[in-house]
């Protein structure tokens, strides 16, 4: 069985964005944001990309499966 780490709060943190502003900028709701950060649903390819530039870090730093 994968598992499956975020560290999308920090890195969202860091850039001094809400759960808010950083759904708008990837064009999904809040709660979206939220799911993710608490490991509750894995990413879209899409998705996981659009959050990695958004917050300029790459992708295997924010969404990690062991």
């Amino acid at each position: 069985m994968v598992e499956f780490k975020c560290n999308l709060k920090k890195y969202r943190q860091m850039a001094n964005l809400t759960q808010e502003e950083l759904a708008k900028i990837v064009n999904v709701r809040r709660e979206t944001i939220q799911r993710l950060e608490s490991g509750k649903y894995n990413p879209s390819i899409k998705l996981a990309v659009d959050v990695s530039k958004a917050l300029n870090v790459s992708i295997e730093d924010i969404f990690i499966f062991d």
